[in-house]
């Protein structure tokens, strides 16, 4: 609907929406090629922290600190890997699921978490560089709080569930 809308929109006020669509499409290619090496850049970082064995490290650095709390040290990887790369978590709550089930506790508290944090580096560096944005004031301590709030909550909302 909101496609036929735009297109309507665009032909009642007498709008090339064609010529429009292409101009937007070449803007937006531009603004890929501009963020590109950040991209890599993180998608670099994040694969060598994978395969170096340093996420499963952390998940052990931090087992006392979890289990105190009562959440799954198992987790604390998927934690930090989230902030930089969704498609890296993703692999993470693959594994995850492979080993524990997407229906136990681990998993649903993994697939409330996906859902409800972000992916703070990399949306920050996509969107600032793009806009060139320098001064990015209170973004990452708001990002990191509602980040905290997101892995608290779902922790309350699994152990509801289960």
């Amino acid at each position: 609907m909101v496609i036929f809308y735009i297109v309507a929109y665009g032909i009642i006020n007498k709008q090339n929406v064609y010529e429009e669509f292409i101009k937007g499409a070449k803007d937006g290619f531009h603004t890929v090629i501009d963020i590109m090496p950040t991209l890599v850049g993180l998608m670099v970082a994040v694969g060598v922290l994978r395969a170096s064995g340093f996420l499963s490290f952390i998940g052990r650095l931090f087992k006392g600190v979890t289990d105190m709390i009562g959440f799954p040290s198992e987790l604390v990887p998927l934690i930090f890997i989230k902030m930089f790369s969704s498609s890296a978590a993703t692999g993470l709550v693959l594994d995850i699921f492979k080993t524990y089930g997407p229906d136990s506790y681990i998993g649903m508290i993994t697939s409330i978490m996906m859902s409800c944090t972000e992916t703070i580096f990399y949306t920050m560096s996509v969107y600032y560089m793009a806009a060139k944005v320098t001064k990015t004031r209170y973004t990452l301590s708001g990002a990191l709080i509602s980040t905290l709030v997101g892995v608290i909550l779902s922790v309350i909302l699994a152990g509801i569930m289960k």
